[in-house]
Order: structure tokens, then C-alpha cells, then sequence
């Protein structure tokens, strides 16, 4: 099943897609019909979900980040945009990179969630975009300076719930090979694969939940594992996962740029 969100004349609503058209449902984890249908066409896309948690698998580029203790960062929650939405490059702040990571968004309340039980707890997968000042993280450790720009966080176009099938998606969890693209002004400038993950993404739910509760809608960045690029505002940032989608954000200015700051 597809799950979005749509901007309507009467607010966001979530949806899922039947045949031709996307149809309104009750929340993102109940899809209850509620009578309303928009056309597929047209359709104004809005990030799938509305998550209080965004965390992030840290050094989780490949197979030697399993040599580090397996950590994790916060990304506000304000960071988060849909398709189309504007990244906002700030100048001073150092290079600009856009980032490929498959995205899970958590169905329930999860905590000290056991290997065999993160299916359970899994709504679906979504395309995301780490977007990181680079050299902001030698600057913070913590990556607050890093990670938490306006736009830093795009989400879409959807939540695909049954991706690849059943095992498929139990594959996925445990590092099946799905590809990975990462394109700047239509160029591929990386091509890569979930299987080069360096924690999988069921060692990454059990990891997280032991520490803390993850909540409908909540989004785990499962890792980069060589899909960064830079970009410059002007350039538009595509990040694409197979069997999901596309996902297009343009680079801009930041409306603020040079405006004093003391």
C-alpha cells in the first residue's frame, strides 16, 4: 500500500492510493475511507508523515563503521519538507552535501523491540535526504550545526507499506541489495545500494529502542553508504530508491543569508 499526504483545500490529509486516485483516509496508521478522493494527477505532495523523532544512524557509511560503537543523532523535526520544497543553502556555513538513505517510518509505540519483533513495529519506507553542512560536524561534535538548517530533512514522495513484498521487506531489514541514486542537475553524481549499510536496519530499530520510544510517524535515516553530493543553491538535489520512488528538492538561498546576526 502507498501512503501520502496531500495539501486540499480543507488542510493536509493523508491518503492511499486506489487505482486512480489518491483517497482520503483517517490518520497515517488508520486507513479507514473517509469519503473523499483527489485525481493522481495534480496532486500537491506534502512529507508522508509528521514525525516528533528524526534520528539518524551515525557513521553508517559501510562495512567499516561496524568497527565504531553504534551511535545514532537527533534532527529536528522542523527540518522536515516534501517534494519540491526548497533546501536552504546558507553561505559561511561551509560545503552543502545532499545524502540518499532509505527512510522507515515507525507504525506504533516501540520500545526494547526485540530482532524478531521490528517488522511489527515497521509502517513502511520512505526516500529521505540527510542534507549536512560537512564542515560543520568537525565544528560540533553533537551535529546540531550540522543538521538542522531549513529543509535538511526531505521526506517522500510517499510510504510505501508492502515495498518488494513481504520478503522483501524482511530482506531490506537485514541488508538486501536495493539501489540507491543520488543525481545533482540531472547528473548521477552517486549510485549505491542499502546492502553496503555497515548496521543493518533491524540492528539499528533494536539498537534505538533500547534507549528510547520511537511513535507513529517517527522517521529513522538508516545511513549513507557513499549517496552524498554537494550541491550549490541554484542546483536541483534528486535522491531516488528503487521500488519507492523519486524525491526533487531544489537548492536555494536562504532568505537570511547576510542579514547581521549580533
Amino acid at each position: 500500500m502507498r501512503i501520502a499526504r496531500l495539501r486540499t483545500p480543507a488542510g493536509p490529509r493523508h491518503v492511499v492510493q486506489r487505482e486512480d486516485a489518491w483517497v482520503e483516509v483517517v490518520s497515517l496508521t488508520d486507513h479507514t475511507p473517509t469519503g473523499a478522493s483527489h485525481p493522481l494527477d495534480g496532486a500537491h505532495l506534502l512529507a508522508p508523515c509528521e514525525p516528533v523523532l528524526v534520528l539518524g544512524a551515525a557513521h553508517n557509511s559501510g562495512p567499516e563503521g561496524r568497527e565504531l560503537p553504534q551511535q545514532a543523532f537527533q534532527k529536528s523535526a522542523r527540518t522536515v519538507v516534501g517534494p519540491g520544497e526548497p533546501i536552504l543553502r546558507e553561505p559561511g556555513l561551509g560545503s552543502l552535501v545532499v545524502e540518499c538513505e532509505l527512510a522507515v517510518v515507525i507504525a506504533r509505540s516501540a520500545r526494547h523491540v526485540r530482532p524478531e519483533e521490528v517488522e511489527s513495529v515497521v509502517l513502511g519506507y520512505t526516500v529521505g535526504n540527510d542534507v549536512t553542512l560537512m564542515d560543520q560536524t568537525e565544528r560540533d561534535g553533537l551535529l546540531l550545526q550540522a543538521k538542522n538548517g531549513e529543509g535538511f530533512t526531505p521526506l517522500g514522495p510517499w510510504i510505501e507499506t508492502g515495498w518488494l513484498g513481504e520478503e522483501g521487506a524482511r530482506d531490506v531489514l537485514d541488508g538486501g541489495d536495493v539501489g540507491m541514486q543520488t543525481l545533482v542537475d540531472g547528473h548521477v553524481a552517486a549510485d549505491s545500494s542499502v546492502a553496503r549499510l555497515g548496521w543493518t536496519i533491524r540492528e539499528q530499530i533494536v539498537h534505538l529502542t533500547r534507549y528510547l520510544t520511537l511513535g507513529p510517524g517517527d522517521v529513522v535515516l538508516t545511513g549513507s553508504p557513499g549517496t552524498g553530493a554537494p550541491v550549490e543553491a541554484g542546483q536541483l538535489a534528486r535522491v531516488r530508491i528503487a521500488g519507492i520512488g523519486e524525491l526533487a528538492n531544489p537548492v536555494e538561498l536562504h532568505p537570511g543569508a547576510g542579514r547581521p546576526t549580533g
